[in-house]
């Protein structure tokens, strides 16, 4: 069976900045607080006007430039997000249509900060099974539009924006390497937007109560992830017969610099190892990892024959990696 390989990313963050000082007007917390707890400085806002498949649009376009690929030659669109722009139709639907890609099948995926790996996992089936060629797969997220502004345990963490990846089959030895997709409903309440779904649809009580806000039990959550990730890490490296000294780079979803620090101590993994932009963006969500590696990318972190593990944990609560071969 073919390969799937990662032939070109592209990321998008909003305009809009809001630092740390700005949110010291809006809530009760200072710079300090939220640095030493989070790791986070800023965080990118969408304008009113934007939704997710507008910042889906834009990380598209460029990850489909690099690829030297037109909309139209794409055969399938994944988009993982939890800020749709709408129940229905889909937003990777709204996606295909801003850019162009009318002989795409299109369709999003939930598995919440992990659906990007998600995203990954579901293309290079569809690749290794000769079922599609050439795969997008976004992580998009206006994480803003649905956060209690007054809640300083919340609304500090969040940021908006979008990651894509252009991912085609390939004979040789480089690309996807193994994925692990993991999940546990019954701690689906660590993370959660109570509202606006079928179990409570949106009233006038429920929008003076913020059920139509993120809600998290952090304490809960940061033993869970931290658990969940070292875990990751050591299954992919035993998995593949891999030492921690084979790896050039670690990508982890950026929720929260103690987590993060927490996971790579618990697995052994060197800080050094590890690419962070979290201080830069706060947790986007699904797009937290695409921004990362296009970053990593960027800066020439990650080099060809670098193999790389992607690992994300969030609501559901899911948790996934990606072992790439660059």
């Amino acid at each position: 069976m073919p390969r799937t390989r990662i032939i070109a990313t592209g990321a998008y963050a909003p305009d809009k900045v809001l630092t740390n000082a700005d949110l010291e007007k809006m809530v009760d917390t200072t710079d300090e607080w939220i640095v030493d707890r989070t790791g986070i400085r800023e965080r990118h806002i969408a304008a009113p006007e934007q939704a997710a498949s507008d910042l889906a649009a834009e990380a598209a376009k460029v990850a489909l430039k690099r690829a030297g690929l037109k909309a139209r030659d794409l055969d399938m669109i994944i988009l993982a997000t939890v800020t749709p722009d709408m129940f229905f139709p889909s937003t990777a639907c709204m996606l295909q249509k801003k850019i162009g890609a009318r002989n795409a099948a299109a369709f999003d995926i939930n598995a919440a900060c992990s659906g990007f790996v998600y995203g990954l996992s579901v293309a290079d089936a569809y690749i290794a099974t000769k079922k599609a060629h050439k795969v997008l797969v976004v992580g998009s997220e206006v994480l803003s539009k649905f956060v209690d502004w007054t809640d300083r345990s919340t609304c500090v963490l969040f940021g908006d924006g979008a990651g894509a990846a252009v991912l085609v089959p390939t004979r040789d030895d480089r690309g996807i390497i193994s994925t692990d997709l993991y999940s546990d409903g019954r701690m689906g309440d660590l993370i959660e937007l109570p509202a606006g779904g079928s179990r409570i649809p949106v009233t006038e009580q429920v929008l003076k109560s913020g059920l139509y806000t993120l809600k998290m039990k952090g304490n809960e959550t940061f033993k869970a992830a931290v658990k969940a990730l070292a875990g990751l890490i050591t299954n992919a490296l035993a998995t593949n017969g891999l030492s921690r000294d084979d790896m050039a780079l670690l990508v982890p979803h950026q929720a929260n610099i103690r987590i993060i620090q927490a996971a790579a101590k618990r697995a052994r993994i060197p800080m050094d190892m590890v690419y962070t932009n979290v201080e830069r963006y706060g947790n986007t969500s699904a797009a937290s990892i695409p921004i990362a590696v296009d970053e990593a990318l960027g800066a020439g972190r990650i080099k060809r024959d670098d193999y790389v593990l992607l690992w994300a944990f969030g609501s559901g609560l899911t948790w996934a990696s990606a072992l790439l071969k660059w």
